[in-house]
């Protein structure tokens, strides 16, 4: 059975001397393992479309529940992003954490608009990789059950919180934590707060259509880092290098 589809390479392993297992995140079957023969041939037609983070069009062979591709075509490869090594390994950080959120048999439309849309950004608009990879993270949260509760403190119900509690999500006053808890709290303002409202509930069209000021973006991306990761409980081997290179 032949099925064509539309997906994003997550990941790239080899397979063989000749083959390559790849990792791809599609609209309709969440995230899929498909074998590439030849891929590490030379000359192989399927470089291109095969690459990291490319977007292609593939088309399947299926047997057993398993799937090999028969045909790939290039949609976009973001080729500015590979001539900068700093945004190529944010790009593959998305790319992994991406992974790690979708599912196999699972649609993922949403999770995959976002993943190309912060790759566009990366690659073709005059933004702060910083602010990029602020959206991606909450924005993917969201996306994947971890959508924060932004709207007044949990306790008391003041609209003018100044914690968020990274393991519950929610907002806080300073005299209404709980001597009993021991969870990480944030230091949050409101413009930050209102940046967060807008990346998680804005229309995906409109998703970096918002301005923010240089010391609110520091503390942003420093929240929505420390937030993803607390919500998955790991870390990710890809920021880590990306954070070796900025420094």
């Amino acid at each position: 059975m032949y099925l064509t589809i539309q997906g994003i390479v997550l990941r790239v392993t080899d397979y063989n001397d000749r083959d390559a297992l790849l990792t791809l995140l599609t609209r309709r079957h969440g995230k899929l393992t498909v074998k590439a023969r030849g891929l590490r041939r030379k000359n192989s037609p399927l470089t291109a479309p095969c690459q990291l983070l490319a977007y292609g069009e593939f088309t399947l062979f299926e047997y057993r529940g398993q799937y090999t591709i028969n045909e790939a075509h290039s949609m976009e490869l973001f080729t500015p992003l590979r001539r900068d090594l700093t945004k190529l390994s944010l790009g593959t950080y998305f790319g992994q954490t991406a992974e790690v959120l979708s599912q196999e048999d699972q649609p993922s439309p949403e999770l995959q608009s976002l993943l190309l849309n912060c790759l566009y950004a990366l690659s073709s608009l005059d933004l702060p990789e910083k602010l990029i990879k602020a959206v991606y993270e909450l924005r993917a949260a969201c996306l994947s059950g971890y959508t924060p509760d932004l709207f007044g403190c949990h306790v008391c119900g003041s609209q003018s919180p100044d914690r968020f509690d990274l393991s519950a999500g929610q907002l806080e006053c300073r005299n209404c934590r709980s001597p009993e808890s021991n969870g990480i709290r944030m230091p949050v303002t409101p413009s930050l707060l209102e940046a967060m409202r807008y990346i998680c509930l804005c229309d995906p069209k409109r998703l970096f259509s918002f301005q923010i000021g240089d010391e609110t973006l520091e503390q942003l991306a420093a929240l929505t880092e420390a937030y993803l990761t607390t919500q998955l409980e790991r870390g990710f081997s890809t920021l880590d290098f990306y954070k070796s290179l900025l420094n």
